[in-house]
């Protein structure tokens, strides 16, 4: 028992350290690739390359003080932001961050199911946010932020059923380790049985769901712009629209209530593409496959339950999730932001469709296939 608390903690530990650091590389690269965009430089100032700028932006927050508007509910108003950064870190709670046992997560069998309905919660944290605060444009972002999220979690489950009928698996590990040389079943290349190329022991690339499965690819974009919505990253980010709202739902907060709220913006863009990797990506394992006797798969990913194992496994998964970050930043500074109308017609008349047709292709693959 004291086996498995310890294990519990360090977990916790590491999902903690993940949140909290991937905000501050999150800034930073933010606004590097901003700049880069527009041919600025960025920060600069403070420490070499601006590298202590966010550091700085912390210190300024923590010495802000936490105002609550005069005839706000105070109890709703101080509670949201915590609800909505309790919901999104609680899923993390069972993601496999590599092979090892201290990286895998609860291992739930459940665990695709309860991390889209636990993360669902921060609707209600916005939701507090914005009609405690008084203010008719907190309300307004937040009434944006409800109706936006609840329709992209239409086609955001679809694609996830998808993966799951095909995987035959709601345990995160389980469909990480299916597309990997340690599979215990048989994969073959683009998922055609009637080639009779067994990929299985290449690995890589070879035998990530998003090429054993071929119309995935097309999936895993609704996937991502469902993501981005979920976020409200831009072209999404009419919750938080400055020159409507000034600032959303969050308009009334200051200091460390801000800051978390900002905090759990940026743990969700980490939490989704964490999914989005695991679930069409490979997961933790390598995309360098075996070619030959260049056994580059089996260089690049350890044993399962090694040090080696884990800290291959975490790497992997961690450059596929900043890419997938890094084209969320990309494409905020690339795209203007979408109208209302067109935020719903894309959801329900665009991605939705495209998703059911998803799943009625997934359930001929997997008969067939």
């Amino acid at each position: 028992m004291q086996t498995l608390y310890s294990k519990m903690y360090i977990a916790l530990l590491i999902c903690l350290g993940l949140v909290l650091a991937n905000v501050v590389v999150g800034v930073y690269a933010e606004r590097k690739v901003s700049a880069f965009m527009q041919d600025r430089l960025g920060p600069m100032e403070v420490g070499k390359y601006g590298l202590l700028q966010v550091i700085a932006d912390l210190v300024k927050l923590l010495q802000k003080e936490d105002i609550v508007p005069a005839l706000a509910n105070k109890r709703l108003f101080l509670m949201a932001p915590c609800v909505i950064f309790v919901a999104i870190f609680a899923g993390f709670a069972v993601l496999p961050l590599g092979p090892s046992e201290y990286l895998q997560g609860s291992q739930t069998d459940v665990g695709l199911f309860y991390l889209l309905a636990v993360v669902s919660i921060d609707i209600i944290g916005i939701l507090m946010a914005g009609w405690a605060s008084n203010n008719k444009y907190s309300l307004f972002g937040a009434m944006r932020s409800v109706a936006q999220i609840v329709s992209y979690e239409v086609p955001l489950g679809l694609t996830v059923i998808c993966v799951a009928m095909i995987s035959q698996s709601l345990n995160l590990q389980e469909i990480s380790l299916q597309q990997g040389i340690y599979t215990e079943e048989t994969n073959y290349l683009f998922g055609l049985k009637f080639l009779a190329i067994d990929v299985s022991k290449i690995g890589g690339f070879l035998t990530w769901n998003i090429v054993r499965v071929p119309f995935f690819f097309p999936i895993y974009i609704i996937f991502f712009i469902a993501t981005l919505a979920e976020s409200n990253r831009a072209p999404f980010d009419l919750p938080e629209a400055e020159s409507e709202l000034v600032g959303g739902f969050h308009t009334e907060y200051s200091g460390m209530r801000w800051a978390l709220v900002f905090l759990s913006e940026y743990g969700m863009m980490l939490l989704v593409s964490i999914l989005g990797a695991i679930l069409f990506l490979g997961g933790w394992n390598t995309p360098f496959p075996n070619i030959g006797f260049l056994k580059l798969a089996d260089w690049t990913s350890g044993e399962p339950n090694t040090w080696s194992g884990a800290i291959w496994g975490f790497f992997w998964l961690i450059a596929k999730a900043y890419t997938g970050i890094f084209i969320q930043m990309w494409i905020r500074w690339t795209f203007p932001r979408l109208r209302v109308d067109q935020l719903m017609y894309l959801t329900w008349k665009v991605l939705t469709p495209f998703a059911i047709l998803g799943i009625f292709l997934s359930a001929i693959w997997r008969l067939l296939m």
